[in-house]
């Protein structure tokens, strides 16, 4: 534990501020007790956005990581974090040396390229409206047509799990299992879509159940979150899992990503020509 002010902590982009973001909460959680004060600065092209960014460091003195490309700009940031003695880092430059020495060619320099409005980016958008659209059960007509489907009982990561799927191209749908009602009968005899099971431990979904009745002061019928009518629901769930064959993924200790990362391997190892 420690009772000391959070870390400044500032994530500089040239573009939509994503990639150094990702990298930095990757490497954030392998720091527990540990507070931090993020401070996000995106889209910074020009002199006088770079200026902006430097006052707001020297009024919040801390850890600067940045991507960015453009070498003018950089030298700025880098020139004045050596004034404030801050210490700072470029999250990109390990992996574009190694990949300049393996391709022995130096690397673009075109910001944002990343974001390109290509095939790939139309079909992400197709995928997250398909999402949007297939979310807690809905428009079950058009269900089947998914990558994957994700089931479980409320508040085991679903709809967030389904988001990031869609974001990195799949189309998913999530159908809740709500206790006395059954599933349409064409889930059971599904093709195409990959169906995964999510759980959660009892005590740790209990505890998210009555945490999120207290904050939307919701009044659910008795049951809802009660540790025994808990346990009863997730039991049941493995049941359905199992008597179908359905992966089945624990979500109690995995975040958002690595619980979607799990699934783009069960639908990766699904689709392959050798699988």
């Amino acid at each position: 534990m420690t009772d000391r002010a959070p870390y400044n902590l500032h994530l500089v982009s040239d573009s939509s501020g994503e990639t150094v973001t990702n990298i930095a909460r990757a490497c954030l959680v392998q720091y527990e007790n540990v507070q931090v004060t993020e401070h996000f600065w995106w889209l910074v092209r020009t002199p006088g956005q770079m200026n902006r960014v430097i006052e707001g460091i020297r009024s919040a003195p801390g850890l600067v990581i940045f991507t960015l490309l453009d070498g003018k700009i950089r030298h700025l940031l880098e020139q004045a974090c050596r004034d404030f003695k801050i210490p700072y880092v470029s999250a990109l430059d390990p992996v574009m040396s190694a990949l300049s020495q393996f391709f022995e060619r130096r690397a673009g320099t075109e910001i944002g390229r990343q974001h390109a409005l290509d095939d790939e980016y139309f079909h992400r958008i197709d995928a997250m409206h398909f999402t949007v659209a297939h979310d807690d059960g809905q428009s079950m007509v058009t269900m089947l047509e998914a990558d994957v489907i994700l089931i479980g009982v409320s508040r085991t990561s679903k709809t967030p799990t389904c988001m990031y799927l869609a974001n990195r191209g799949l189309k998913a749908g999530n159908i809740p299992l709500v206790p006395n009602v059954t599933l349409a009968p064409e889930v059971f005899t599904a093709i195409k879509p990959l169906i995964v099971g999510l759980t959660r431990e009892p005590k740790s979904l209990s505890d998210i159940r009555q945490s999120r009745l207290r904050i939307m002061n919701e009044d659910r019928s008795e049951g809802y979150a009660d540790l025994e009518t808990v346990r009863e629901e997730i039991a049941e769930s493995r049941r359905l899992f199992a008597k179908h064959g359905w992966p089945v993924i624990d979500v109690t200790r995995r975040s958002i990503e690595e619980t979607a990362a799990t699934i783009i391997q069960l639908y990766t190892q699904r689709t392959s020509p050798t699988s």
